[in-house]
């Protein structure tokens, strides 16, 4: 599967437009169109995955800087970005971290009233 990335498209064209303009090049697993969460409007790009590698690179040679409604296209082969260490476990803040084998600090004992 490769992902391609589809930017500065109209705001109003929807995945069938998409994917009848890159389906000339190829078959076409998904279009997703990003869109706000609130309100659902077009942020203005898309990632299109095609399982054919030769057909998604074809495509965004063919694309890339392509005029769409008076707009200019961006079309990138999406590589996948290494994937980032997972996080570091939080750290309740009212507890000291736990002392190591060599620490010398000692608890004092209690008082006796």
């Amino acid at each position: 599967m490769v992902k391609l990335f589809i930017g500065g498209f109209p705001l109003d064209i929807g995945e069938i437009e998409l994917a009848k303009m890159f389906g000339t090049h190829g078959d076409i697993s998904t279009v997703k169109i990003v869109r706000d969460k609130k309100t659902r409007i077009c942020k203005g790009y898309a990632f299109i995955e095609m399982p054919n590698r030769a057909h998604a690179e074809n495509a965004a040679e063919a694309l890339n800087g392509t005029y769409m409604q008076g707009k200019m296209l961006t079309v990138n082969i999406n590589e996948d970005a290494p994937a980032s260490p997972p996080p570091t476990p939080a750290r309740k803040f009212n507890k000291p971290a736990s002392p190591g084998p060599n620490d010398e600090r000692k608890k004092r004992p209690r008082r006796i009233a």
